[in-house]
């Protein structure tokens, strides 16, 4: 069994480092020719607005909007603020600042449990590659994606990829309490810890299939989606909704899950509308994760891998609105980018690296780009 401790995984965190810090270089040059502020844009604009007020106040703010629409910042879990208030109160950082903190430790968590889990499930015999290697691929192209910037966000999506990796690592490898613990966690940062807590689910039934049984794997099942279920209950207590309340918040910000059709709406109005080189992008981006998810099947992953990309994407991709964080919702789904580490763990070692860092410099500059633009909402 392998170990993946940190001499095993140093190259892939030399390479999440890099990557990332060019992406910040990149933005810090934009930013001192446009008369802008890196650390404004990854700290304090957008979402990272509402978990730094979280931090300080605690829950309980709410825009109205015309027309009678109210958002209420209980459509944020709570983990990240808690962290933030965390790493605050030693240091006297304010919230936004502790937020990027986060991010940058959860960054470099999340990059070796994705090394873990690509060295893990692509070391196999049948692929016919060095699972190490592509482990290194898999963290510098998830590092590397065009809107890999927010990674270095006081966002959650750091947090959130950490903490599912390291879950799936551990139930892939059966340390059931580590599993449930690490799912828990997960259904505290974001609502699409299901996923997580699903993935879970299923191995332990594999497991169970298999004849193992343990007060672990009964212990992992139930801990598991205990995350989400608290936060969820103490939502509906604290606004009077019951089991639904959470879904009243979220209605509130226009969101909810139709399947994609409000999606293939919204792609269509700009076909008609003539932005159909953007309505075609839009397809292109689709079809491109669609087509990734069957190479994931036809390349074997386990069900575990398969179980929670797909409710990742389809949550993505279902949602009602929000079109514009489609992409950075997608980010977690990193057993996606598996088939690509193993074609590049298989290329000749200089063109990987070009390919790699030509990748890496283009989601660099186009960072920069969008966050000096319509940025992430």
């Amino acid at each position: 069994m392998k170990d993946h401790g940190f001499r095993r995984v140093a190259p892939a965190l030399a390479v999440f480092a890099a990557v990332r810090l060019l992406g910040l270089g990149a933005l810090a040059a934009w930013g001192a020719a446009a008369g802008s502020s890196p650390h404004r844009l990854l700290s304090a604009r957008w979402d990272s607005l509402w978990y730094a007020r979280i931090a300080a106040e605690g829950y309980g703010h709410e825009v109205a909007l015309p027309g009678g629409v109210v958002h209420s910042d209980l459509a944020f879990f709570p983990l990240l603020p808690w962290l933030e208030r965390l790493v605050a109160a030693p240091t006297g950082l304010g919230y936004g600042s502790a937020g990027l903190v986060v991010s940058a430790v959860a960054g470099l968590a999340a990059a070796w449990g994705i090394f873990a889990v690509t060295d893990l499930v692509c070391g196999r015999r049948d692929l016919g590659v060095d699972g190490r290697r592509a482990g290194v691929f898999a963290v510098g192209v998830w590092a590397a994606l065009p809107v890999g910037v927010v990674q270095s966000m006081a966002y959650s999506e750091s947090l959130f990829t950490a903490l599912a990796a390291w879950a799936l690592y551990a139930a892939l490898r059966g340390r059931w309490v580590a599993a449930g613990v690490l799912a828990a966690g997960a259904g505290l940062t974001r609502p699409v810890g299901a996923a997580v807590v699903a993935a879970v689910w299923v191995a332990l039934v594999l497991a169970r299939r298999r004849g193992e049984r343990s007060w672990r794997m009964a212990a992992g099942a139930a801990l598991a989606p205990a995350g989400a279920a608290a936060y969820g209950l103490w939502v509906g207590a604290y606004t009077g909704g019951g089991l639904l309340g959470y879904l009243d918040v979220q209605a509130g910000w226009g969101n909810g899950f139709d399947g994609g059709l409000a999606f293939a709406r919204f792609v269509g109005a700009k076909l008609v509308s003539g932005a159909a080189p953007a309505a075609i992008g839009l397809i292109a981006g689709v079809v491109l994760v669609l087509w990734l998810y069957a190479l994931c099947v036809r390349q074997g992953q386990p069900p575990v891998l398969l179980v929670y990309s797909g409710i990742v994407v389809a949550l993505a991709l279902g949602a009602s609105a929000y079109f514009g964080s489609k992409p950075r919702l997608l980010l977690p789904a990193f057993p996606l980018l598996l088939p690509a580490a193993v074609a590049l763990a298989r290329a000749r070692p200089g063109r990987a690296a070009a390919v790699l860092g030509g990748v890496a410099l283009a989601s660099a500059v186009y960072g920069a780009f969008w966050l000096n633009g319509s940025g992430p909402p």
